[in-house]
């Protein structure tokens, strides 16, 4: 258990990196309150969520964009403390809101421009609305904004099980594509399917891609949502349909390629995309956030709907046990996201 420091009023708790390296180097410190600029809000944190950029941040792998917090964390829900100057939406202290971050998540107080701000529908607890930001967020961009799927297409989910997987195969279903997924444990699949995939196959027994293209009958997927890369390139240009599309948005699997990567992509016809979400640009985000708030956010609706949309939460750890919610991560352990509840 991490102590932390008495509170005061003019400055707040927040997880910190020591130095890069493994989980042991997060601690609880005190640092500044964030005062709101022209156009931001800030939020009094709740609940934050895990996500693997935290981890290569953590590593001094991935630092924090040029201007922004570099605090850990990409996502948060809580409630509004104050207004900043020039606020133009109709935001008022005490509505609870959930945000996408750029960095920041992981401490009491937040401030966040405006634009990147959704509210929590009525039925959804804090914790669960942590849950939606970044995951969801990076999902419907991959889907619609990048991939643009279409109705009847299928769609392959590398990962089907984790926060940004059990979104893709929802948000999939919502517009009527049809969804299958890889996971690395028949329980994993199971919740892939459950959730509304149309089949679930083993990374880690077989050949994946041969099982694809039975599903599909030869056929291939249309879109692939790849977050592994390197390690497991052939097989995803063997699942691609011709004419399909490769949305690369993360190496898990390695960076590197050997081998007849463009030859076989160019037989396909295939088109290879990538997207990242934490680097683009505030209008970009905005835009982003106003389509899913539209499109996507109704469905969050309580009950058994037949097009409902529900985050799904693997565990909830305390902000003094952050260094264990990062190991659980690393372990791979999770189906779904990871929440840390903020003093």
């Amino acid at each position: 258990m991490i102590q932390h420091p008495d509170e005061d009023t003019s400055s707040m708790l927040a997880v910190c990196v020591k130095e890069p390296g493994g989980p042991e180097k997060l601690c609880l410190g005190r640092i500044p309150r964030p005062e709101p600029k022209e156009g931001e809000v800030l939020i009094r944190v709740h609940a934050t969520a895990l996500n693997r950029a935290d981890l290569l941040q953590r590593r001094g792998l991935y630092p924090a964009p040029p201007g922004e917090s570099e605090i850990l964390g990409l996502e948060a829900a809580g409630v509004i403390a104050c207004i900043g100057p020039g606020v133009k939406r109709n935001f008022k202290p005490g509505d609870k809101v959930m945000a996408l971050l750029s960095g920041g998540g992981y401490a009491q107080y937040v401030a966040v421009p405006e634009e990147l701000l959704m509210p929590v529908p009525s039925h959804l607890t804090l914790d669960e609305a942590a849950a939606i930001p970044e995951a969801w967020l990076t999902a419907y961009q991959l889907l619609h904004l990048i991939a643009r799927v279409k109705a009847g297409e299928s769609v392959l989910i590398h990962a089907g099980a984790s926060g940004v997987g059990t979104a893709a195969i929802q948000l999939a279903r919502l517009s009527c594509a049809v969804p299958v997924v890889t996971a690395g444990s028949p329980e994993k699949i199971n919740i892939a399917v459950k959730l509304g995939a149309a089949a679930g196959f083993s990374y880690k027994v077989g050949d994946f891609s041969e099982k694809i293209l039975q599903f599909t009958e030869g056929r291939g997927v249309d879109v692939i949502l790849d977050c592994i890369g390197g390690s497991c390139w052939e097989k995803n240009i063997h699942s691609l349909a011709m004419d399909g599309r490769w949305v690369l948005y993360g190496v898990m699997g390695g960076k590197s390629v050997e081998g007849d990567l463009l030859g076989k992509l160019l037989f396909k016809r295939g088109h290879i995309l990538s997207s990242l979400l934490r680097s683009r640009s505030l209008q970009y985000k905005a835009e982003l956030i106003r389509s899913f708030t539209e499109q996507a956010l109704p469905h969050f609706q309580s009950g058994d709907q037949p097009m409902s949309l529900r985050p799904v939460i693997d565990s909830v750890f305390n902000m003094d046990d952050i260094a264990e919610a990062h190991k659980h991560m690393e372990a791979n352990k999770n189906i779904g996201k990871i929440i840390i509840k903020i003093f």
